[in-house]
């Protein structure tokens, strides 16, 4: 089981420094993989957790003010990076051929993107849901090689479940990833959308289900601990 732990825009320096040796006392057969603010990547080394990043950007190393590139991240031991988080996509208006060159950047350096997906609350009352999802999915990995696409690790989130506590039936996350494996039959998917210490032992009912990316919950250890107690 894979969990990546998306810290977004949270932890101060102190904060996170006590929250890393947190983290290293946790005990878990699941697969942990912190991404933290670029402000804390590299840190401090977590010996039972891989090191992963929030972003990064469609641009090689050079004059782009702000930008953080993945041969920066490489050299800091990243290892994985989530791509296109449904944040990023609304707040700064990232396109799915965004998405895809930083699939490339990433791919170029040996990092392992973690792909986000999702549909609206609209989007999937109008029925459009495969139809988003297909739009994202095939531009992204446009031109990848089939051993690229058997790496890139996809995480469903449908963006009207994250934060709200609501989350879409067991049937319509297991339709969505059988929809995701035909063009991706080999890559590992995580649900993320409000996945939480309560709801796991339902999410955990889906066999298809390869892991989950964490937000809120992330930062609550203890919580964090109970969800995967629950993997297990």
């Amino acid at each position: 089981m894979i969990v990546a732990l998306n810290n977004k825009c949270n932890l101060k320096k102190d904060e996170y420094l006590e929250y890393i040796n947190q983290l290293d006392s946790i005990s878990s057969s699941s697969q942990l993989i912190i991404c933290p603010t670029f402000l804390n990547v590299g840190m401090k080394e977590v010996h039972n957790v891989k090191l992963g990043a929030q972003n990064v950007s469609a641009k090689e190393q050079g004059a782009h003010t702000g930008e953080v590139s993945s041969d920066q991240l490489k050299s800091y031991g990243v290892q994985y990076t989530i791509v296109g988080h449904s944040e990023r996509r609304e707040s700064q208006k990232e396109t799915n051929a965004e998405v895809h060159e930083k699939l490339v950047r990433l791919f170029e350096q040996d990092i392992t993107p973690i792909l986000c997906i999702g549909e609206s609350l609209e989007e999937r009352q109008a029925n459009q849901v495969e139809k988003v999802l297909e739009e994202e999915l095939t531009t992204a990995i446009e031109g990848l090689t089939e051993e690229q696409k058997e790496r890139l690790i996809i995480a469903y989130e449908p963006i009207w479940a994250i934060g709200t506590g609501v989350i879409p039936t067991n049937e319509e996350i297991r339709d969505v990833f059988l929809f995701i494996k035909k063009y991706l039959p080999t890559s590992k998917i995580l649900y993320g959308g409000s996945a939480n210490d309560e709801n796991i032992d339902t999410l955990k009912e889906i066999k298809e289900i390869d892991g989950y990316l964490l937000g809120g919950l992330s930062l609550k250890i203890e919580k964090l601990k109970v969800f995967l107690s629950k993997c297990e």
